[in-house]
């Protein structure tokens, strides 16, 4: 186990010295390449999980790593193709359908990607970042009362998720309750969030 080493390069060694005496082994690839992607060493993590999918090809976490390298240097093609690969070995899995809906969003596509939220909801109702998605969603699509009932839903499940207030306050503001858009806007800052300097603009003349 990773744990028991202080050093990622002892780590990644070991694992190399058991891919040599066993190379069809698909989960030592499988860390190999997460080791790898901890370095940001992305050729390399590539080729691990590439070598971990051609050994076990319904592997779904890691086609879902090979959709997070290919975003990396912005595929949104390979990005939705790997993830809709993890989908279908592995339907139940919700993180590919929220990398599927994120492409989506990125595309200007919100239809598609509620679909695939509602997939990934369906098969874990706790999953926040999901949530926030199904939020951006409504919000690209007018849909300004749903998105801020989805970011309630999201505050009251984990109150310092700072994306969510940041929606909110969006949808306030088109909601034109600009009061609450300030304060929310304002929370969002607290926890870290970095609100778009055009929207604090938009909302000093409520302040």
């Amino acid at each position: 186990m990773k744990e028991q080493y202080d050093d990622i390069d002892e780590y990644i060694a070991d694992l190399k010295s058991e891919i040599a005496t066993n190379d069809k082994c698909a989960n030592h690839y499988y860390n190999l390449g997460l080791a790898m992607l901890s370095k940001r060493d992305f050729v390399a993590a590539e080729e691990a999980l590439l070598n971990a999918v051609r050994n076990s090809p319904h592997l779904a976490e890691a086609y879902v790593q090979l959709g997070g390298i290919c975003l990396e240097r912005g595929d949104l093609d390979g990005c939705l193709r790997y993830n809709e690969e993890a989908a279908n070995c592995r339907a139940k899995f919700p993180i590919p359908w929220s990398n599927i809906a994120f492409v989506h969003l990125q595309r200007g596509q919100p239809d598609k990607a509620i679909a695939a939220l509602h997939k990934a909801l369906k098969w874990d109702p706790n999953f926040v970042q999901a949530k926030n998605a199904l939020a951006t969603a409504y919000f690209m699509k007018g849909e300004f009362k749903a998105c801020e009932e989805t970011c309630k839903e999201i505050i009251k499940q984990e109150p310092g998720f700072a994306p969510a207030w940041n929606n909110l306050a969006l949808a306030y503001f088109e909601g034109q309750e600009y009061a609450k858009a300030a304060e929310a806007a304002d929370k969002a800052q607290e926890l870290g969030f970095e609100v778009p300097q055009g929207f604090l603009e938009e909302l000093k003349p409520h302040r």
